[in-house]
């Protein structure tokens, strides 16, 4: 028997059981995509094609699947009369498989690579549908925003005047203002709190210290609504309802903050506090020198997250602050403004839509522009080094 001849058949059985395996493994995940696909979708097709479809993929599985084995048994029995034929056949056999290696594993990076971008681009559409649809009904006319099947672009006229509509009737000039207004003082007076609390926790020493943070934190498992009822029964007591005070004391503090702070304080080498200490320098001179510059970026994360936080405040302004004067913008869009006069049932859904594209544009806007602070404060915030 010819070396030669033994060599090509098994280098011709190896390549075809690696087409074989691979057009088992895409068959294979064809198949269990398509019969997801059908599963979620059975009820709005017709049944009989989908089975015929669904049976061929699975018959090229097997057909692929028995090929395989056939020229990987094969390629075996090459392999063996090649050994008892040339003493160089082992060294041909190493240097296929590790270019099989080589290949396989570049297969597979793109067969992952290409899953993984596929499911991120689904969970794209997942999460960026909501916002579509928002943008896709605000355009819409109220007949057409009724319909029994809604349609996923306007049919009729694009109404971009539900836009000039909703910021007149919703009077988002006002409520833009007061939820600024908020949004500020409470983030300025929440950072002095942050910032001072953080520091005395990272570098003062005093009895109990330990103690006293593991308590703070404590109250990180408290359900928030407990301190809404507490909180709205104190304010109740202090005569507090519908001022710009119950909406901003209450929650000046936050122990998520105070915690995240403290972490990127204690990353500063403590050599510099002590060496500062040496040369006279005060604690508030050396917070405001030192630590606060080089915290900058979990200061500008927390100003941000605080800021989103107020704008998106809805279940307490509510509760505390709910006529005209001091009303918020999460509460002005659940408010009569696009309720039919004549037909209370009847809402302006549309022109709904278009006052919450409106109130949601800044967030949008702030995270687009300013996630690598979001994300870099609180990142560093999370090691210690």
């Amino acid at each position: 028997m010819d070396i030669n001849q033994v060599k090509s058949r098994f280098i011709d059985n190896l390549k075809k059981a690696e087409i074989c395996r691979w057009i088992a493994i895409g068959s294979a995940i064809v198949e269990v995509i398509y019969g997801l696909i059908f599963l979620f979708t059975y009820k709005h097709i017709y049944v009989t094609p989908h089975i015929i479809i669904l049976s061929i993929i699975g018959l090229a599985f097997i057909a692929a699947l028995v090929l395989f084995f056939l020229f990987n048994s094969k390629m075996n029995k090459a392999r063996e009369e090649g050994k008892q034929i040339d003493k160089y056949f082992d060294i041909l056999v190493e240097e296929v498989e590790l270019k099989k290696i080589e290949r396989n594993s570049k297969i597979q990076q793109i067969i992952v690579t290409t899953l993984i971008y596929v499911f991120l681009f689904i969970m794209a559409i997942v999460i960026l549908f909501p916002f579509y649809w928002m943008i896709n009904s605000s355009l819409k006319t109220i007949n057409e925003y009724e319909r029994a099947i809604p349609t996923f672009w306007p049919q009729e006229k694009v109404q971009w005047s539900n836009y000039v509509q909703a910021y007149q009737k919703a009077n988002l000039g006002t409520l833009f203002i007061n939820t600024l207004y908020v949004g500020l003082v409470s983030t300025i007076l929440s950072l002095i709190i942050t910032v001072i609390t953080a520091f005395a926790f990272a570098r003062l020493e005093f009895k109990g210290k330990n103690i006293l943070f593991a308590t703070l934190l404590a109250t990180m498992m408290i359900p928030g609504e407990l301190f809404t009822i507490t909180n709205y029964a104190t304010v109740s007591t202090l005569n507090w309802m519908n001022t710009f005070a119950a909406l901003i004391i209450p929650f000046l503090v936050s122990v998520f903050y105070i915690y995240l702070l403290r972490q990127n304080f204690l990353q500063i080498p403590n050599s510099l506090y002590l060496a500062a200490k040496v040369d006279g320098t005060s604690d508030l001179k050396y917070l405001l020198k030192v630590m606060v510059p080089l915290s900058l970026p979990t200061l500008i994360s927390i100003t941000i997250l605080k800021m989103m936080g107020a704008w998106n405040s809805y279940v307490w302004p509510n509760l505390v602050a709910n006529d005209d004067i001091h009303e918020l913008v999460s509460n002005g869009l659940r408010g009569t403004s696009f309720t039919d006069p004549d037909d209370p049932s009847k809402t302006n859904y549309p022109g709904q839509m278009a006052a919450v594209a409106l109130v949601s544009l800044p967030l949008f806007l702030v995270f687009i522009f300013l996630r690598k602070y979001i994300m870099k404060g609180v990142s560093r915030s999370g090691i210690k080094g």
